[in-house]
């Protein structure tokens, strides 16, 4: 016959017998009336750490629609390539605005792309940084090419190493044939401005290895075929 556990034994006890649920129950009580006002507080804090999420899920969306309605004019500038108009406006509220404003909405963020792109074909690019870093998405591709142009500005900076940081981020990101060997070449690059030989090599030999059938396997190829002669000599 098998022996019954004495944690179950209890716990059965405790659920079937009326005098130990009993005495359970007082003792609960005494420790209520014992620590009342530790536990109203924690009470209260639970509703009002529920309440204050609620009121901010209601406010983020009331914000975000706010802001999708207002960027609609600076996204028409900017396709259009008014760029000053993109970022402020007389009549409207520039990109530049509602990505100060709403920066934690998801409409924000995205202004805050338009506004990093805007400013760098100004040639602002340490602005223009600032603006592409505020930026976050969890999509395939905008995330990767925010990264990608944050290299950019650097590039155009002559902050070479910064530069090859943030393209293997991009390269890194979500990885796929399209855009991932693009990346890797732009990080090549950025290591031969730096003289850095064997770390623009490998990019390229990813390239050639990983993604045979992407648009830049020919100059990826080309590039190593370079530099393999020139570590030969």
């Amino acid at each position: 016959m098998t022996a019954k556990k004495k944690g179950s034994s209890s716990s059965n006890e405790a659920l079937e017998n009326p005098e130990v649920l009993a005495q359970q129950l007082s003792k609960s009580e005494e420790w209520l009336k014992k620590n009342r006002n530790l536990a109203i507080g924690l009470g209260v804090l639970i509703v009002l750490v529920i309440g204050a999420l609620f009121a901010y899920n209601y406010y983020t969306e009331s914000q975000n629609g706010k802001a999708q309605e207002e960027m609609w004019q600076g996204v028409f500038y900017f396709e259009q390539d008014s760029l000053n108009k993109a970022l402020e406006d007389d009549l409207y509220p520039g990109l530049q605005t509602i990505a100060n404003d709403y920066g934690g909405t998801k409409a924000g963020k995205l202004a805050s792309f338009y506004t990093g792109a805007t400013l760098m074909q100004q040639g602002n690019y340490n602005q223009a940084i600032d603006y592409f870093k505020d930026f976050s998405a969890n999509d395939m591709l905008v995330q990767a090419r925010a990264y990608s142009l944050v290299g950019d500005c650097h590039m155009e900076l002559g902050e070479y190493n910064d530069a090859a940081s943030w393209y293997g981020k991009a390269a890194g990101y979500k990885t796929n044939e399209q855009f991932t060997p693009l990346y890797l070449l732009k990080q090549a690059l950025a290591f031969e401005k730096l003289n850095d030989l064997e770390k623009a090599l490998n990019c390229y030999e990813t390239i050639v290895k990983e993604y045979p059938q992407s648009s830049q396997y020919q100059d990826a190829r080309k590039n190593k075929a370079r530099l393999d002669v020139i570590a030969a000599r």
